[in-house]
């Protein structure tokens, strides 16, 4: 089978421009994305950040399947302890009633913000344990349409707008955890590969594999994804300097700290001192960048080495047209098929 090639969007705000630039931007690319034959759009959730202005994935979602025809758009995810699992799913119904079978519903357990912040989204969150989580996917698996056990305490209860096809309902993780509980839930799974720079992603995907359980009504066997960091250019020497502003971006994120994209020319100007560019020189020998073939070739290797069946690129550039580019010249090295949109 093909590897499938989709889109992870962080909706990322970059210095020199507000955060709606940065959902406008995430809007006009997902219409390119489904004009180039990508599979999958998705958007990611982070709150309180000055570096992401995607609080509300299920808000942009709607936006885009209502000015998409073909390409699947989903979460990346919905991170479920903020939330009530019933109101999750009358979102996601709502938006698969938008866009029938083309509605992902990834879910995840990362606060996606600081304590605080992940406090003041749901003050009762404090009060879950790691057990908890579980529950709560399997309750959302009955309210998107499977139904709760008849002794469950809100079994009457059914969500709205009931619909005769469901959102794809993903785990998402960064650790084992993920893994092993899609695996038991027989969901597909993607690792954040992006977040870890790989640690822990053999592992878990092997784990995913081997404990997967196939569940009436969902996968029947098991269906792995990653999503990865990769930018391309014309040539190796323009993919690296566009990619100088995400190393300045990334020692920022490395102390907890998560700014604005700077551009090409702050990173230039920045004073590295000899430890940072020891730091930044590691991260790049890993990094997927270069011209489309090299880029094409390292997902490709990368994807068989780890047996996914499924690659979610994340480019996030200052430059907005360098990022179509990017994902223009990913998609032709890829071969992906252009969608004939009427």
């Amino acid at each position: 089978m093909a590897l499938a090639l989709s889109i992870l969007d962080q909706s990322t705000i970059v210095s020199g421009r507000g955060a709606d630039d940065a959902v406008r931007e995430t809007l006009a690319l997902a219409k390119l994305a489904d004009e180039l034959g990508y599979a999958r759009y998705w958007l990611a959730e982070h709150h309180n950040s000055a570096s992401h202005a995607g609080a509300a994935p299920e808000i942009l979602i709607s936006a885009i399947a209502a000015t998409t025809q073909r390409i699947r758009v989903g979460s990346a995810g919905v991170m479920l302890p903020h939330y009530s699992a019933l109101k999750v799913a009358e979102q996601f119904r709502m938006l698969e009633a938008i866009a029938p079978g083309r509605i992902d519903l990834g879910v995840g357990r990362a606060p996606g913000s600081d304590g605080r912040t992940a406090y003041a989204l749901n003050p009762q969150a404090a009060q879950q344990t790691v057990d908890d989580f579980p529950q709560q996917v399997q309750d959302l698996l009955g309210w998107l349409g499977e139904g709760l056990p008849v002794d469950h305490p809100f079994r009457s209860i059914r969500a709205q707008p009931e619909t005769p096809t469901a959102p794809q309902t993903w785990m998402l993780g960064s650790s084992d955890y993920g893994a092993r509980l899609a695996a038991v839930l027989g969901l597909p799974y993607c690792f954040a590969y992006f977040i870890t720079d790989g640690r822990g992603a053999a592992e878990a995907l092997a784990r995913y594999r081997h404990e997967f359980q196939p569940r009436p009504g969902r996968a029947t066997a098991p269906y792995a994804a990653i999503g990865v960091f990769a930018l391309c250019a014309e040539t190796e020497a323009e993919a690296r300097r566009l990619y100088r502003s995400r190393e300045l971006w990334r020692l920022s994120r490395d102390r907890g700290i998560f700014p604005p994209l700077p551009s090409v020319a702050e990173a230039e100007a920045y004073p590295y001192t000899e430890a940072e560019q020891a730091h930044l020189d590691r991260i790049r020998a890993r990094a997927i960048i270069g011209t489309p073939e090299q880029v094409r070739d390292r997902v490709s290797a990368l994807a068989e080495e780890l047996h996914v069946q499924e690659v979610a690129v994340l480019s996030p550039l200052h430059d907005a047209e360098a990022r179509r580019r990017s994902v223009r010249l990913l998609a032709e090295a890829f071969g992906l098929p252009r969608a004939a949109l009427s």
